[in-house]
């Protein structure tokens, strides 16, 4: 989806998911090379004017991952509100950050949340979406130079 948001200063909102799969000898971060940055990164996009946060990280992961959000735990505090009489709660994000968009003056307010899973994909890839996925451990993570700051602070916290 392309920016909602495009004059000077404007913010679009986007998700993130940090998926870690438990599946190898030690947790792996998966991440996707981004057709048009060229950089790794964690799987998202935009939240679109008719959905919350939630319901956008739910149509973006299986979008970009093949992964079914039954294949997922996502990794919440005990200590949590679960419901609130007249509102939905949604999962509580592990990060939420304001961040400058490439040189532009334009910004992303990210709402990330972090999934485990032990299993593979079970369902194709959504049509265009980038097929070079790999999986990080902390120490791949280190070296991988063609990514963003972000992603190695996240990775960082979760992965320890």
């Amino acid at each position: 989806m392309p920016h909602i948001h495009q004059k000077p200063g404007q913010h679009d909102h986007t998700v993130s998911a940090y998926i870690i799969r438990t599946d190898f000898k030690e947790p792996k971060l998966m991440l996707h090379r981004h057709k048009l940055l060229k950089k790794w990164l964690q799987f998202g996009g935009h939240v679109e004017l008719n959905e919350n946060p939630w319901q956008a990280i739910c149509h973006e992961i299986p979008e970009e991952t093949g992964y079914g959000m039954d294949q997922l735990q996502i990794l919440q505090p005990h200590e949590r509100i679960k419901t609130m009489r007249g509102n939905i709660v949604h999962p509580v994000p592990l990060t939420h950050f304001t961040h400058r968009f490439d040189d532009f003056d334009h910004y992303h307010t990210d709402t990330g949340f972090v999934f485990l899973t032990n299993e593979t994909p079970k369902n194709k890839l959504g049509a265009g979406e980038s097929a070079e996925i790999s999986c990080f451990s902390l120490a791949e993570l280190r070296d991988l130079a063609d990514t963003v700051g972000d992603v190695h602070e996240v990775a960082r916290i979760i992965l320890e």
